[in-house]
C-alpha cells in the first residue's frame, strides 16, 4: 500500500491550495482516506476524510466551508481543496487512511503518505 501525497506550497492568506494524493495497493473499499496535519509545536490533527465505500465525510470544524475533499475513483486519487487559507492553516498534511469504522484520529490511522508543508504567509 502505498500513498503519494502531492500539492502542498506558499500561498498568501486568503489564496488557495490543492492537495493530491494519490493511492494504490488497496484491496476493496473497506476503509476511509483523508488528511491529517500538523503544525510546529502542535499535535498532529484530523483535517478531513472520505469514504472509500460511500463517499461520506467529515471535516474538522476549523475548516468547514472553507475545505472541500473529493475522490477520483478511476485514478485512485483523494483531493483536498483548500480555499480562503489563513495563517493558522500552516502545517505539513499528511495523507492517511484508517480502517472503515474506527475515528479519524491519528491513533487509528493503518497507513501514511510522506507529508507535504503548507505555508500560509504574507
Amino acid at each position: 500500500v502505498q500513498l503519494q501525497a502531492s500539492g502542498g506550497g506558499s500561498v498568501q492568506p486568503g489564496g488557495s491550495l490543492r492537495l493530491s494524493c494519490a493511492a494504490s495497493g488497496f484491496i476493496g473499499d473497506y476503509y476511509v482516506i483523508g488528511w491529517f496535519r500538523q503544525a510546529p509545536g502542535k499535535e498532529r490533527e484530523g483535517v478531513s476524510c472520505i469514504s472509500a465505500r460511500d463517499g461520506s465525510t467529515y471535516y474538522t470544524d476549523s475548516v468547514k466551508g472553507r475545505f472541500t475533499i473529493s475522490r477520483d475513483n478511476a485514478k485512485n486519487t483523494v483531493y483536498l481543496q483548500m480555499n480562503s487559507l489563513k495563517p493558522e492553516d500552516t502545517a505539513v498534511y499528511y495523507c492517511a487512511t484508517v480502517p472503515a469504522g474506527n475515528y479519524w484520529s491519528p491513533t487509528g490511522v493503518n497507513y501514511w503518505g510522506k507529508g507535504t508543508l503548507v505555508t500560509v504567509s504574507s
